[in-house]
């Protein structure tokens, strides 16, 4: 702003002297100015306008002359000035549009009052950019260290021992776990307790050395007692920063540092090292080095000793290492290494080597190139012996391949072993376990899709003849046929399994109609009675089925199963070569079967089978020659029960034997006490069971009832004896005969006895069945048979023995035919012990009322 300018505001402002005062601002040497209360520039000198105005040439306010940020606390000072203050002090930065910043110290100081009485100012300015720059600098450093000091977590002190003060900055605090208001150690002395006793002597000298000016301790290392109890390491960092007159140390600064971690990590690393090394040691591996720029190649001891060598020897590239290699494996093995090096990659191999003493190793080397900072192309690597794995690898090899062909015997065997669990050994079709698994399967199946199954439960007839007659080998082929059979007759998606002896099971789907299953039971039938033939022998045999069927979600097959196995007794009992279906009668039947057997065995228990008797009378005078045993039952519910009714089902139980037994001692019991009434009746017969013959203790048994000779007969049936007999049975029959008891054949005529047996067995008596003396009064046939039985009888010493007499005139043909002895309703009925003795002391006349 122009001088002339500055004077005409000036003099409008302050009357009649501002020309003067105008003309004492251009001779100051230093920048100074005349503003108003509002901060208008009213008159600047030429140091002002040169330092601070410059080109601005229209600028009327001083606060203009700086950044906004300083304009505000211009304003601020102008109202203090204004409210009587004597003069104000501000550093403010001055607005630039370009160029570096400036500083500017402003001094404002009031001067005089204008006509209005508002405050003229005097403004002087000083330029302090450089002082500014300085302060800010030295403000910069100083946050860099502290910041340093912060980052490396390193507490500063500072010990004065000029005027006795000690420094310690919060870091070094915070590195002992100590707050700001806990005390320090009172002495060195006492500072010392808290060092590691290991270390205390030698912290003391070291201090000591470093407040010497030392260098060689200018740092060390020692532990301390964290406030926790635990021990911290610290690094020391110290050194004289003032000297009296005659050199002694006066103050030394340093640095404390908490080393634990690094401390930590360096055992850490000297137990990896240690570790390293003993692993090294004990594998075996050798380390190496090449520089392929210079062809220098470093080895580790271990490498000497891997190639058998003096650690004296010079290894270079193409040289040692080289000549060891097998000539086989040279050339590649080169190859390999030339190849991984220009790639600089990573590698491994494995070759053979040839030491000097002739022997053959394996090396395998893990290897990896590299460029190191010098630009030299180098590769380091291990190698290590595996001659010992190469030669174990390939005993495992070889034992892999035993193995594998061993694995492939196992998996072979097992499959074998589990088909052969699953499977029958001889026919190879299913077994239980197998159609157990499959029941399961069905059943689930029905319960996903309510599809419906059917059983077959097939049992062969007359096997047992065939297996019994014709041996074993016999009866396994026609077990194999009869599967044949049934796997040729089944439909496509049936099982068909043998579940045991001769019974077979097959498992169908069975969609609504009872009549295919009844077709396919016919087909099986029809193809199992045709004969098969076996050395020579027409065998034939048939089947009996048991069928059961049932549709639905709930289907429960194991239930099926026994339903079929229910069918098939019925169809057994039926006759046989049929089948039949499970009905709620069936079930019924097979019910009361099992609670006819339960009470049977119960019945065992409590002593309730007793035995009545039926006399027996000499054919010529009709004395009493005999009394016949007869099972009965002393049923608690439905009285007395005859042998029909319970005999049936106690041979299926396998009781007989048993009720047979218990009727002996009890007959045995009631003759002797009859004989010692003085009752004469020569004999007593007693039933046996065949399979009672079969019992290998029978004559130990027998010997302890302590039978009289000839006192007592048992009576075998025709029926299921004579030519069937077996060489257990024999033996035990021959046995019977030692023993003085004699043998009869029951029900004589009616099976197919041989003059053969009849030798064989060579009985005492024979009992010509009910069934030819019934008809022999009407009958002239059924007196020729008779009559031929007893002429047979006669001409083997055999005595014929007649049942079933009902009349008086067959008692006189009877007699008349020869038959020795007469049993039946015509001359007595059956009756219990009490019965006998009153019968006989009755002295009925029984041959006069014939011959009346």
């Amino acid at each position: 702003m122009p001088s002339n300018v500055l004077s005409r505001r000036l003099n409008s402002s302050s009357g009649d002297d501002t020309g003067v005062v105008a003309l004492a601002l251009e001779a100051l040497p230093f920048p100074i100015a005349v503003i108003d209360h509002a901060g208008a520039l009213l008159a600047a000198n030429a140091p002002f306008r040169r330092d601070w105005i410059g080109s601005a040439a229209a600028t009327t306010s001083f606060s203009n002359l700086f950044d906004p940020e300083g304009r505000a606390e211009i304003d601020e000072k102008l109202l203090q000035l204004r409210n009587g203050s004597s003069s104000e002090l501000l550093e403010l930065r001055v607005a630039r549009a370009e160029g570096p910043t400036r500083w500017a110290l402003v001094h404002l100081a009031p001067l005089a009052r204008n006509p209005k009485n508002q405050p003229l100012l005097f403004v002087h300015i000083t330029d302090v950019t450089e002082r500014r720059q300085h302060v800010e600098e030295l403000a910069e450093r100083e946050t860099r260290w502290n910041n340093a000091l912060v980052s490396s977590v390193s507490g500063v002190w500072d010990h004065n021992y000029a005027t006795g003060q000690k420094y310690y900055s919060p870091v070094w605090r915070q590195i002992r776990g100590m707050s700001p208001e806990d005390p320090l150690a009172a002495s060195t002395q006492a500072w010392l307790e808290l060092v590691h006793p290991e270390d205390r002597e030698r912290v003391a000298h070291a201090i000591e050395r470093q407040n010497a000016g030392d260098p060689a301790y200018a740092v060390f290392e020692y532990r301390e007692r964290h406030k926790q109890g635990h021990w911290i390491w610290i690094e020391c960092r110290g050194a004289c920063v003032e000297w009296d007159a005659s050199g002694k140390a006066t103050r030394v600064v340093g640095t404390d540092t908490d080393i634990t971690a690094r401390k930590a990590a360096e055992e850490a690393m000297a137990k990896m090292s240690r570790r390293l090394d003993m692993a090294l040691e004990i594998s075996g591996i050798g380390v190496y080095e090449c520089d392929f720029d210079t062809g220098e190649v470093d080895w580790d001891e271990q490498m000497f000793r891997i190639y058998g060598l003096e650690k004296s020897e010079e290894v270079v590239i193409g040289g040692l290492w080289e000549s060891f290699l097998h000539p086989e494996d040279a050339e590649r093995v080169q190859a390999n290494v030339e190849k991984h090096i220009r790639d600089q990659k990573r590698f491994s191999d494995e070759y053979r080597i040839i030491l000097r003493d002739g022997s053959e190793r394996t090396i395998r080397t893990q290897t990896m190139s590299f460029t190191d900072g010098t630009g030299h192309q180098k590769m380091v690597g291990a190698n290590w012996d595996v001659t010992a794995d190469v030669i174990l690898r390939r005993e495992l090899e070889r034992a892999k391949t035993l193995a594998e062909a061993r694995n492939r015997e196992l998996e072979a065997a097992r499959s074998r072993i589990e088909h052969n669990a699953m499977h029958d050994y001889l026919t190879d079709l299913p077994n239980r376990r197998y159609l157990d698994e499959m029941l399961e399967r069905v059943a689930a199946e029905c319960t996903r899709h309510g599809q419906g199954i059917a059983i077959l439960h097939i049992d062969l007839d007359r096997f047992k003849q065939i297996n019994d007659t014709l041996g074993h080998s016999a009866g396994d082929m026609m077990l194999k046929h009869a599967a044949k059979v049934l796997k040729e007759t089944i439909r496509k998606g049936d099982f068909v399994a043998r579940i045991g002896g001769d019974e077979f099971v097959i498992l169908s789907k069975f969609q609504g109609s009872p009549r295919r299953l009844s077709n396919l039971a016919e087909r099986i039938i029809k193809e199992l009675r045709k004969p098969v033939s076996y050395e020579g022998h027409d065998c034939r045999f048939g089947a009996s089925i048991g069928i059961a069927c049932e549709m639905g979600a709930n289907v429960d097959a194991r239930q099926l199963l026994l339903n079929a196995d229910i069918a098939l007794y019925r169809a057994k009992k039926r006759g046989r070569n049929r089948h039949e279906f499970f009905s709620a009668d069936t079930q019924n039947e097979i019910i009361s079967t099992k609670r006819m057997s339960d009470e049977i065995l119960l019945g065992l228990e409590r002593d309730e089978f007793v035995p009545f008797y039926q006399l027996q009378f000499d054919a010529a005078t009709l004395a009493i020659a005999g009394v016949e045993t007869l099972a009965r039952w002393m049923h608690p519910e439905h009285g007395m029960l005859p042998p029909d009714q319970f005999l049936e089902t106690a041979e299926e139980l396998d009781a007989v034997s048993l009720i047979d037994g218990m009727i002996l001692q009890k007959a045995l019991a009631d003759f002797r006490e009859w004989r010692q009434q003085g009752l004469e009746i020569p004999k007593l017969s007693v039933n046996v069971s065949y399979r009672r013959l079969h019992d290998a203790a029978l004559s130990r048994k027998l010997e302890a009832l302590k039978i009289e000779p000839g006192m007592v007969s048992f009576e075998l049936l025709e029926s299921i004896f004579l030519d069937d007999c077996d060489d257990g049975v024999l033996k035990n029959l021959a046995r019977l005969r030692k023993l003085g008891i004699d043998i009869e054949i029951d029900d004589f005529g009616t099976g197919h006895a041989s003059i053969i047996s009849l030798l064989r067995l060579n009985p005492r008596a024979l009992k010509i069945d009910r069934e030819l003396v019934r008809l022999v009064s009407q009958s002239q046939e059924q007196r020729k048979l008779i009559g031929s039985i007893v002429e047979i009888g006669k001409s083997l010493n055999i005595r014929v023995i007649a049942e079933g007499v009902e009349t008086f005139e067959q008692i006189r043909i009877l007699r008349d035919l020869g038959c020795d002895v007469l049993q039946g309703y015509a001359l007595a009925r059956p009756m219990p012990r009490s019965g006998i003795p009153g019968f006989i002391r009755s002295g009925r006349g029984r041959l006069g009322e014939v011959s009346a």
